[in-house]
């Protein structure tokens, strides 16, 4: 019997981690599962010194930058934890793989053009981070529902 390779969509949000733990519980430690981060990446913006910045963000960007290294630093604790639930469910370290990618087209875009690489499932938890922007933009899993074509999706509620 073929494994099944799994895509789990992750951040550090519970809801990412609820997913994980469904799987960790549901799915046989045989299949080979990828923690999938896209990180949106703001980083840039700590680098710049360009005379037209607003100088309100100017004065503010030392601040900003510390915030981002901060949720960098989240994401990648976050990951840490996903990965020993994991363990602890008997998946091996052969089975379990991470990967971060910077934003390209959108973070549910990006997510589906990682699940085209020979995926047979998407694991996403329902909610984003931000009810607000779930409410104006759609939330990620939704537009990952929605935009899934060749691949079943499992929605963690």
């Amino acid at each position: 019997m073929e494994k099944s390779n799994i895509l789990i969509a992750f951040d550090d949000s519970e809801n990412a981690m609820r997913a994980v733990r469904y799987v960790a519980r549901w799915f046989s430690p045989r299949c080979r599962l990828t923690l999938f981060n896209v990180i949106i990446d703001t980083a840039a913006l700590c680098d710049m010194d360009s005379p037209e910045l607003v100088p309100l963000f100017k004065s503010r960007q030392s601040q900003f930058c510390t915030l981002e290294n901060k949720k960098r630093e989240l994401v990648n604790n976050a990951i840490g934890q996903a990965v020993e639930v994991l363990k602890e469910a008997g998946f091996g370290d052969e089975n379990i793989k991470i990967k971060q990618q910077a934003k390209e087209k959108g973070v549910a875009r990006d997510i589906l053009a990682e699940a085209s690489r020979g995926y047979d499932l998407i694991v996403i938890g329902r909610h984003g981070v931000s009810a607000v922007r779930d409410f104006f933009l759609g939330s990620t899993s939704h537009k990952v529902f929605s935009g899934a074509r060749d691949i079943s999706v499992l929605i963690v509620n």
